[in-house]
């Protein structure tokens, strides 16, 4: 019994999927939210409103908060345009046009009902509470604001008073009035059975520190305060109730009313607390501030709007110790970035039971308002939910039970609701926060096809070595059926290693990182029996690592989406079937050459002879038909010029995927050439009389706009800024230079561009879609494009000026007045050593890649140099070959 003693049991990944499935399916009931405009009003507000309570010059510097940035990002995914703040606003004014209804239904899915406050300003702009039926699986209701009725009360009354005779009875009989219309108010609203709860606005008008004695004790105040507002009304230019002993007033007669009401069902106050524009003094916004009114009325239901934000541990407190106290996580989704709202889930799970707890959209005015609440608390939902139950800190029906109640059963409960709790029937989709787990796409992805023998979980190291660890599937299925991590501990020098796994001296056989697989990324193969997966270094606490390829690839492409800029990336995989000598002593000195010349007819580029090789035909269909089975189409296969030499053209990919497709491409055309007794190798310049081979890079700019010059043209010039620079990383090997030459089309040897120019490093071939010429097979593929697109954001975002003009010739015969008018002055590096210090020079280039990362990579090339020119040059090629 005593071994029992502090365990918990893991949660299973089944177990997970539940709470995951609860909290994209459970309905929400909107308890506290706000009207929507009518279509003629929505020019009047500012859409930047979506995500900062800022108003007037302030809103602006919205579009530099990290929520306004995950926003963009979240509705350009939803409406389908380029991840900038213009083309998302663009977007949704044709939603708009296009269809309204449509439209507003898709932001409201997944909402059972609302509560609506309908007590905002410009109240002539907005569609009345019933109007919302319509997108909402049940009839919305109705939250007075009391404020807004004892402000109109006054206000009629001052006007009555100025026209009448200006007498202290007047004034005197003008305050029983207000006092008795704003008690029948509310009477008659708690007799209403469309309003469910009552409003206040206190924390913006005088503060929360709502006086904690009872209204008779401070009436005489009440009313000389009052007699003075309307005896000067006719001076005022009269908005709102500012003056604190009416707020308070106005405050403690609603909660004697509902605590006096009759009804055993009391109907709630909602004080708005924290979070809010600049009418509000901060100090006066937290929830504390409210501690002695709450001991006061102890029948009365209280909710505390906003999480109280900044002061959320202060509303889970009062949540916690008050029977008739609740707390609502409303409205930091979407105003609070994503680590702000996880963390305040945390706190107020900290100490509030969760049967006190809601959630509210506060969604108002635009529809995007709702839909942006709702997607970012499923998605901050899960993230902490199911960390507890994997973390044995919740049981996974527990979990299941604190999303029903938090967003349904505890306000139906409190509200009085009328409705009966049933799933959605169909989840909500990726505009709602879909998730898929790990095991549910290892699910899909093997649907209808036998299990694998074994996972692969691949990277791609400094020298552009692909590995890999490969673990039995059923282990592995052990592990995600067990709730078990399925990343693999491995050696942080595993990014210091070269081809012969000599780790460079600044490395160490200590530390380790954290491979995890993207399961997003699972192919078949390359071979049969087994699958892959694309995997990413982490460290323990699960951070990115800094040095990791595919990470910074990933930082890359967020860095072009912050900036409105999305990809494609598509390959060429230029390749060289080898045959394989009869004596294999590759390793002994003086021995014959191990890989030799196919021994064909004659050979050309595009010839058609080859194709009727029986062996070599096969081969070829082989390969596209094995990558056709894994998703993957190849769009053009033929002969390059090289004996023995073909291209396969990938389609494009957004451009991780593009990296990923790329290596396992290469890793099941390879495996089919050794099984038909070839070797295919990557070697840029494998026999010194024939052809080099490349791995050009096709890209276009696919986000709204890429086509127009203003857009690609500075994001070239960007790249041929830093084009010594990154050729660091895309001619990253000694054996790239002998490829490296004038009038052989391989882009030649100078910075420039030229449209349909194959001897230019860049060729420009229709709008925003170039090739980039200078990388080959020895690149690591993910810092490849790493860089370039570093350097072309970098660009686009300075508005780089292209001084660089339409070279449409071979530039080395090009005079040097020509290469002078058409800006051709610098030269590509001639080596890995001076590409390594172009690189070292690019302090921008540097920067954005990362100067850990940087420092690190250009260690590992210096060492593989140094290793490499100790070999003689037959030696070194065929060591080369063997391995690429």
């Amino acid at each position: 019994m005593a071994a029992w003693v502090g365990m918990r049991a893991t949660a299973t990944p089944s177990q997970v999927d539940a709470v995951a499935r609860a909290i994209r399916s459970t309905p929400i009931i909107d308890h506290h939210a706000h009207p929507l405009l009518k279509p003629d009003a929505l020019a009047k507000h500012p859409l930047l409103a979506l995500t900062t309570e800022a108003t007037g010059d302030a809103i602006d510097s919205a579009t530099t908060t990290l929520p306004h940035l995950r926003a963009v990002r979240q509705l350009a995914s939803v409406l389908r345009c380029s991840y900038t703040w213009e083309a998302v606003v663009a977007a949704i004014e044709e939603r708009r046009l296009d269809g309204p209804d449509d439209w507003t239904a898709d932001c409201l899915a997944g909402i059972e009902t609302i509560l609506i406050d309908d007590g905002l300003d410009h109240e002539d702009d907005a569609n009345p509470y019933p109007w919302h039926d319509d997108y909402t699986r049940s009839r919305c209701k109705r939250i007075v604001r009391i404020e807004k009725v004892a402000a109109d009360i006054i206000r009629r009354l001052g006007k009555a008073c100025d026209d009448s005779a200006q007498t202290g009875d007047v004034f005197d009989d003008a305050f029983a009035i207000w006092t008795q219309e704003f008690d029948s108010y509310i009477v008659t609203a708690l007799d209403d059975p469309d309003v469910v709860a009552f409003k206040s606005v206190v924390c913006y008008r005088t503060g929360l520190d709502v006086t904690d004695k009872p209204p008779e004790a401070s009436e005489a105040k009440a009313r000389a305060d009052f007699k003075e507002l309307i005896a000067n009304f006719a001076l005022l230019d009269f908005e709102k109730l500012q003056t604190k002993s009416l707020n308070d007033l106005v405050v403690h007669r609603t909660a004697k009313l509902i605590r006096d009401s009759p009804s055993r069902h009391k109907k709630p106050i909602q004080f708005h607390t924290g979070l809010g524009d600049n009418d509000l003094e901060l100090p006066k916004s937290s929830p504390a501030q409210l501690q002695g009114f709450i001991r006061l009325y102890p029948t009365v239901p209280i909710v505390l709007l906003h999480a109280g934000y900044p002061f959320t541990r202060e509303t889970g407190y009062l949540a916690s110790v008050y029977e008739n106290v609740y707390a609502d996580i409303g409205e930091v989704f979407p105003c609070v970035s994503q680590d702000g709202q996880e963390r305040i889930l945390r706190e107020i799970l900290e100490l509030c039971p969760w049967s006190k707890i809601l959630w509210s959209t506060d969604g108002h005015w635009f529809p995007e308002t709702y839909l942006l609440a709702v997607m970012q608390m499923r998605e901050v939902f899960e993230t902490v939910l199911c960390d507890y139950v994997r973390k044995g800190h919740l049981g996974w029906r527990a979990a299941v039970d604190l999303v029903r109640d938090v967003l349904f059963k505890n306000a139906k409960k409190l509200y009085h609701l009328d409705l009966e709790f049933s799933e959605l029937e169909e989840e909500p989709g990726p505009a709602q926060g879909s998730y898929l787990s790990d095991a549910e796409l290892l699910q899909s992805f093997l649907k209808d096809q036998p299990a694998p023998d074994f996972v692969r979980i691949c990277w791609n190291d400094f020298t552009a070595l692909q590995r890999m660890r490969m673990v039995p599937f059923r282990k592995f299925t052990t592990l995600l059926n067990e709730g078990k991590p399925t990343d693999i501990g491995i050696t942080a020098a595993v990014l210091g290693l070269l081809q012969n796994d000599t780790m460079i001296p600044s490395v160490s056989a200590t530390g380790e990182y954290r491979l995890h697989p993207d399961f997003s990324s699972l192919r078949k193969g390359p071979v049969d029996g087994h699958v892959s997966m694309a995997g990413e270094f982490r460290a323990p606490s699960g951070a990115r690592v800094p040095l990791c390829p595919r990470s910074l690839l990933q930082r890359a492409v967020e860095y072009g989406a912050e900036n409105g800029l999305s990809f494609l990336i598509g390959f060429e995989i230029e390749f060289l079937l080898v045959e394989r000598a009869a004596d294999t002593r590759h390793d002994v000195p003086g021995a014959a050459p191990r890989y030799a010349t196919l021994t064909t007819d004659g050979h050309a580029w595009s010839v058609s002879r080859y194709f009727a090789h029986p062996k070599i035909a096969a081969l070829l269909r082989d390969m596209v038909a094995a990558l056709d089975g894994m998703g993957i189409y190849a769009e053009q296969l033929h002969a390059e010029s090289a004996t023995g030499q073909f291209e396969l053209i990938l389609p494009p990919y957004p451009p991780v995927e593009a990296a990923d497709t790329l290596l396992h491409a290469r890793d099941v055309m390879s495996a089919l050439a050794t099984a038909a007794g070839f070797k295919l190798t990557l070697h840029p310049k494998p026999f010194a009389h024939a052809c080099g081979t490349a791995s050009h890079m096709h890209m276009s700019i696919s986000s709204s706009g890429g086509d127009k010059p203003e857009t690609y043209n500075p994001f070239y010039a960007g790249i041929l800024k830093h084009l010594r620079a990154i050729l660091a990383f895309t001619y990253a090997n000694p054996a790239s230079y002998e490829r490296s030459s004038d009038g052989t089309w391989s882009g030649g040897r100078w910075v420039t561009w030229g449209t349909q120019n194959r001897e230019a490093a860049l060729r420009r071939i229709e709008g925003s879609h170039w090739e980039v010429k200078v990388v080959d097979g020895l690149a690591n593929p993910y810092l490849a494009v790493s860089a370039v697109l570093f350097a072309g954001v970098r660009g686009f975002v300075e508005r780089e000026a292209m001084v660089w003009g339409d070279c449409e010739m071979d530039p080395a015969k090009l005079t040097g007045n020509d290469r002078k008018e058409l800006g051709v002055t610098e030269m590509l590096p001639g080596s890995v050593e001076e590409g390594l210090v172009a690189l070292k020079e690019d302090g921008v280039l540097e920067e954005m890649m990362g100067r850990e990362l940087v420092e690190r990579y250009v260690a590992v090339k210096e060492a593989e140099v140094t290793f490499l020119g100790k070999m003689e040059a037959e030696e070194r090629r065929q060591w080369l070959m063997e391995r690429y």
